[in-house]
């Protein structure tokens, strides 16, 4: 047994591990590309049917084994639609490790100001309106498919554009607004609502739905209810409630900031922002600081 295993480790080279980590890694970097999308399910069906064509051709099925080596050409032409928009952000991806991007993180972080300070600043107006609103952050996980479910915009965002568009009797104020970068993609997008049993009975439809798209992405979604004019920050299916306007632009700027220009505080207190949802729901934890002056007792009625 000694000699067996000093044979094996005589086998590999340097090279052959090197292999071995780079490939580990595409496939690792692929799947979290696709994490949170439709394209997860595609790619488990591709999957099954080479399994089914080994099989076929292990047992000698001739018939079934010439259809789906017919069908794997078109098939090619096939993906290659389907995966247009990952394959388009991965190409994205690549071509921002491969560019001089960390030359120009002072910018980043300026737009990671612009961001928060705007989102934060509509949410606040707006609740200070009584208007309902729900906002999307996306992040690493493509949201085109949601976002051709309402009305591509490609808009500059302003804290202006949000008030207008969730403004009442408005064709888009009753979707979420889908916001990628310091663009807003689109308005009036539908979002898949909540399937998880923490207790979505308590929550109206944009809460619901804060927590289904966060269920299956990474992203950020401001909700403000109509009901009560509360303002919610949820990510991961995590939700925390009753921010004023300081508290949100704090959440979101940490959550969205550049890892090099996060401090020690600012990565603790992302961390531990959502730490205790499930014991205490409105505690934010040493990100935002709480307001000062009693809390108004939590409402009867269900929030939108």
């Amino acid at each position: 047994m000694p000699q067996l295993i000093e044979s094996l480790l005589g086998q590999i080279r340097p090279a052959t591990v090197l292999d071995v980590v780079i490939t580990a890694v595409l496939i690792y970097w692929l799947f979290s590309l696709i994490r949170g999308t439709r394209a997860v399910r595609l790619v488990l069906g591709v999957i099954f049917l080479f399994l089914v064509y080994f099989a076929a051709q292990a047992l000698s099925l001739r018939l079934l084994t010439q259809i789906l080596q017919a069908g794997a050409v078109v098939g090619l032409f096939a993906l290659v639609v389907i995966f247009q928009p990952e394959l388009r952000r991965a190409l994205d991806r690549i071509g921002r490790v491969g560019s001089l991007s960390w030359l120009l993180s002072p910018a980043a972080e300026r737009e990671v100001d612009m961001i928060s300070g705007q989102i934060a600043r509509a949410a606040a107006a707006l609740s200070a309106e009584g208007h309902g609103a729900l906002i999307v952050l996306e992040r690493e996980t493509g949201l085109e498919e949601i976002a051709e479910t309402g009305v591509m915009l490609h808009a500059d965002l302003s804290a202006e554009l949000l008030r207008t568009i969730f403004a009442p009797r408005t064709p888009l104020h009753d979707g979420a607004v889908i916001v990628r970068g310091p663009s807003i993609l689109a308005a009036g997008a539908l979002l898949p609502l909540a399937e998880t049993s923490i207790q979505s009975e308590r929550f109206g439809t944009r809460h619901r739905a804060a927590l289904g798209i966060t269920e299956q992405s990474d992203a950020l979604v401001v909700v403000v209810s109509e009901e009560n004019g509360q303002i919610s920050f949820v990510e991961r299916a995590r939700i925390v409630r009753n921010l004023d306007e300081a508290q949100l632009a704090r959440a979101i700027h940490s959550l969205l900031s550049p890892p090099e220009h996060k401090g020690p505080l600012a990565a603790r207190a992302a961390a531990q922002l959502f730490a205790n949802r499930a014991s205490h729901p409105l505690r934010l934890g040493d990100l935002v600081r709480p307001r000062r002056g009693p809390q108004p007792p939590p409402p009867d009625q269900r929030s939108r």
